[in-house]
């Protein structure tokens, strides 16, 4: 196993420097962030050794699973899935250095409230939801520069980039428009120049549209299935509301 994930690591960085330098961007723009749902730890390690520093856990019961296992080994670790707010305690227990799942107000103010007591701040992302797919979790595009300007009032959480999850397509120019759509609003809310906002990250992009990503000004993509192999799982299993 630990051949193949370093082998599909090779593939995938590969492909981010060739898409990089297509576009004409230097590479070291765009990092690669390794979605880890269901991946063990042990293979997880594998990647971290081998010079990976970035991981995304969706589901805060994994993060708790393999918080002991990964803590000796120096990474960085996000959380990008949907996060309730019954979860946020919890979640702020295992050295998560930015939630690039913020989506709404009130998950935004229980977040505040228990970093207050923590005495702690914490990185974070908007999720817009730029496919306008129901089934998808994020801020409305139209709503998203409101959010933003109501975050950045909690001085605790500090917005660092956007986030979205492209349309599952086949249809390349489908896919670029929702990561065009992130783009255009991050420069938007650049224009405004909102204290205690800094959206100089777009995290869009996976391992099967990375490459589209990249070209619209993607600075880092998230990719799991095509370094770990393929998941046990329907997406539609990591994106419940209520799982």
């Amino acid at each position: 196993m630990s051949e193949h994930v370093m082998e599909n690591l090779q593939v995938i960085l590969e492909r981010i420097e060739i898409a990089c330098i297509k576009c004409g961007r230097d590479p070291k723009e765009v990092r690669l962030l390794l979605a880890t749902k269901t991946v063990t730890a042990e293979n997880i390690k594998i990647a971290l050794q081998a010079g990976q520093t970035l991981i995304g856990e969706n589901k805060v019961q994994e993060v708790k699973e393999k918080y002991e296992s990964l803590k000796s080994v120096p990474h960085d670790k996000h959380f990008i899935g949907h996060l309730q707010t019954n979860k946020v305690k919890d979640i702020l227990k295992y050295d998560i250095t930015c939630i690039q799942s913020l989506d709404r107000m009130d998950l935004a103010q229980k977040l505040h409230q228990r970093l207050l007591v923590e005495n702690k701040t914490i990185s974070v992302f908007i999720q817009v939801n730029t496919s306008d797919e129901e089934s998808k979790f994020g801020v409305h595009p139209d709503e998203a520069l409101e959010l933003v300007k109501q975050v950045s009032e909690l001085h605790t959480l500090k917005i660092k980039g956007l986030m979205a999850i492209g349309l599952f397509s086949a249809e390349t120019e489908k896919v670029r428009a929702c990561f065009k759509l992130l783009k255009t609003l991050q420069q938007r809310i650049m224009s405004e120049n909102i204290p205690n906002v800094s959206v100089d990250e777009l995290s869009m992009g996976m391992s099967g549209d990375l490459e589209t990503a990249i070209e619209e000004g993607a600075t880092m993509v998230r990719v799991g299935t095509a370094i770990f192999g393929q998941r046990t799982y329907p997406d539609s299993f990591y994106w419940n509301e209520h799982a």
